[in-house]
């Protein structure tokens, strides 16, 4: 049985995992989902392996929110960096799902871009761990979590 490792903050405004964890069950059976809340988002990458290590988890999703301020990018910045590192050390995914509050202009569209973000990103999720060739009939095609998708130069 495969292991989604769910790596979430207390910093963030909404329940992620719980997002994630609906659109895992909505759309997979066959798994068994870890979770690890961490205050931070910049103790996410040791949270993540802490559930590759001692968990032993397939692949990790991990969610968070930065504050709106410079120093908030630069933390994110950091936890992306330090996420990133997991990965080659571990040799394995880590989805990384960020929303910075300022990336809408109130709580409304907020909360609408979290949820819509992490749904779309456990999607990847699910073909990067059971259909990986779904992936490639998706390359080129300019797609953005949360967003409106940019489209592909080409067509």
């Amino acid at each position: 049985m495969k292991k989604i490792g769910i790596a979430d903050t207390t910093f963030a405004r909404v329940d992620m995992a719980k997002i994630a964890i609906n659109e895992l069950e909505s759309n997979i059976s066959g798994y068994k989902i870890i979770r690890y809340t961490v205050p931070g988002i910049k103790d996410l990458p040791v949270a993540c392996k802490k559930l590759f290590d001692e968990k032993e988890c397939d692949i990790i999703i991990a969610l968070g929110m930065p504050g709106p301020k410079p120093i908030d990018k630069q933390c994110a910045h950091e936890a992306s960096l330090g996420l990133i590192n997991a990965q080659l050390l571990c040799n394995k995914h880590i989805i990384e799902v960020f929303v910075h509050e300022n990336e809408a202009n109130n709580n409304k569209e907020l909360a609408w871009l979290v949820e819509n973000r992490t749904r779309e990103h456990v999607l990847n999720l699910i073909d990067l761990l059971f259909n990986p060739k779904n992936l490639i009939k998706k390359a080129g095609k300019g797609l953005r979590e949360g967003l409106k998708d940019a489209g592909s130069l080409l067509e």
